[in-house]
């Protein structure tokens, strides 16, 4: 499956395996079967929805290939779709409803995201997740070709974003979906290379370039101290205002030591999707064991 990362299941030992490489992330099984009309419709969206959300591991299951699986979950209508996480079935539900399975990984996903975040850092607000798995887009001006962007996104500290010809960053990013922006974590090295001031802007028509950073009117600036910076602490936002949010836009102007350049060695954005209306008793459509539609 080209279009997606969608993990297709072979054989009830197949399943055992590749379940349990699927680790601590949430896991999404489809149970489905070929004769099965409603799976046939809801394939398309199983597919999407795994590259929407990267950190969910989707399975997909033929029963008749799977009988002592499909058993063991207590299948009896296609499509099913069970939602695990560490061993705990978090959810279940029959039928191909897009809207339904869309909203209930969204909903699981900020769950065990959240529980993830809460045991590695207890800065992060409940209920708040890392959003790096709804960007879609991100850009930089002024970076350096040896320390690009994208460093800014690994858990390495040999790997950073650095300014190219003077201290000015401009990063923006744009979502796949209406995100709540909730506050963020920006770190770098104690030698006088991190930045100072932040400058928030969102929702901008088009890409910002330095002379409107440097002229318009940020939601919010923020100054930080070597101790945020280098320690990484987690900076608290005007969430009211980052209600809705389709793109962001970072300006760093300066760092803390005047330095000729700036270095950031990660950035991560916490927050939460904007849930959508819940569709859930308008679309009822399953097919039993042995039924085509």
């Amino acid at each position: 499956m080209g279009d997606s990362k969608v993990i297709v299941i072979e054989s009830d030992d197949d399943f055992t395996v590749k379940r349990r490489e699927c680790g601590e992330r949430l896991i999404v099984i489809d149970f489905h079967a070929l004769w099965c009309g409603p799976c046939k419709m809801i394939a398309p969206k199983f597919n999407q929805l795994s590259l929407q959300y990267p950190d969910v591991a989707f399975l997909k299951v033929d029963v008749d290939k799977c009988e002592d699986t499909a058993r063991q979950y207590q299948v009896t209508a296609m499509p099913t779709f069970k939602f695990e996480h560490q061993g705990k079935i978090l959810a279940t539900f029959s039928g191909a409803d897009g809207t339904k399975l869309e909203s209930k990984i969204r909903e699981l996903s900020e769950t065990v995201t959240s529980l993830h975040n809460a045991k590695g850092d207890p800065a992060i607000a409940p209920g708040m997740m890392d959003l790096e798995q709804f960007i879609i887009e991100k850009d930089c001006l002024n970076e350096s070709d040896d320390h690009p962007f994208k460093y800014v996104f690994e858990e390495n500290k040999d790997l950073y974003l650095e300014s190219d010809c003077d201290p000015e960053l401009l990063m923006s990013y744009t979502f796949n979906q209406v995100i709540r922006l909730h506050s963020i974590k920006l770190q770098g090295p104690s030698n006088g290379h991190a930045p100072k001031t932040m400058k928030l802007f969102i929702n901008q028509p088009t890409t910002m370039d330095f002379d409107g950073a440097r002229d318009g009117s940020p939601l919010q600036e923020i100054s930080l101290t070597p101790e945020d910076v280098s320690e990484g602490k987690v900076i608290k936002l005007k969430f009211v205002k980052l209600q809705t949010v389709n793109n962001l836009t970072l300006f760093i102007p300066d760092n803390q030591g005047g330095e000729e350049t700036t270095i950031i060695e990660r950035i991560v954005l916490y927050g939460k999707t904007v849930s959508t209306t819940n569709m859930d008793d308008f679309k009822r459509v399953s097919g039993k064991k042995g039924e085509s539609h």
